[in-house]
């Protein structure tokens, strides 16, 4: 039984000492979590500053390198454009002139009559001749309103007022004609 007693007084002082460097876990990770923070927190300045001087570093590099590649690139471009204009575009072109030629319908160009019978011709005229035609029916509408006007004018003195004569008839000039030509008399 010895033994029993030295293993349990071994487990609790085990227990014992298992306690207290739990607290003292607690005690540093409570003063580790702020002194992280501030490390985290540094580091994300430190990275940020070293990209701003990378950035820095890095803009005017990169602007000459294009500056250069630009440079270098022009001349090539004014060769290859120069070449594309004196070789090959006057094979394009002539390729393209005969394509046209061979496209093209070999018939007789419209003379006379088949000119005159062309669509665009046609339209036109018809055009002309819907603007004259209106133009005159327009000029006859006037005319006839003018003339009827006239002859009213003209049937209607202006001393007999429509008075009957002496026998009590009533005269001529009471009798009116319309535009329709029907005669109407005062009373029917």
């Amino acid at each position: 039984m010895p033994l029993m007693k030295a293993n349990g007084a071994t487990d609790g002082m085990a227990a014992a000492a298992a306690a207290s460097a739990k607290d003292r876990a607690k005690d540093v990770a409570v003063q580790a979590i702020p002194v992280a923070k501030s490390a985290g927190t540094t580091a994300v300045q430190g990275v940020r500053q070293g990209v701003q001087g990378a950035k820095e570093w890095a803009a005017p590099r990169i602007e000459d390198a294009v500056l250069g590649a630009r440079e270098w690139a022009a001349p090539r471009i004014e060769d290859a454009a120069e070449a594309v204009t004196t070789t090959v575009a006057p094979k394009v072109s002539s390729a393209l002139m005969e394509t046209a030629r061979q496209v093209r319908p070999d018939g007789p160009k419209k003379t006379g009559m088949r000119r005159l019978l062309d669509w665009r011709w046609l339209l036109g005229a018809g055009a002309v001749i819907a603007a004259a035609g209106a133009g005159a029916a327009v000029t006859m509408r006037r005319r006839y309103a003018s003339a009827t006007a006239e002859a009213k004018n003209a049937t209607e003195s202006p001393d007999d007022d429509g008075m009957t004569q002496a026998d009590g008839t009533a005269g001529d000039a009471a009798a009116r004609s319309d535009v329709n030509g029907r005669v109407t008399t005062p009373g029917t």
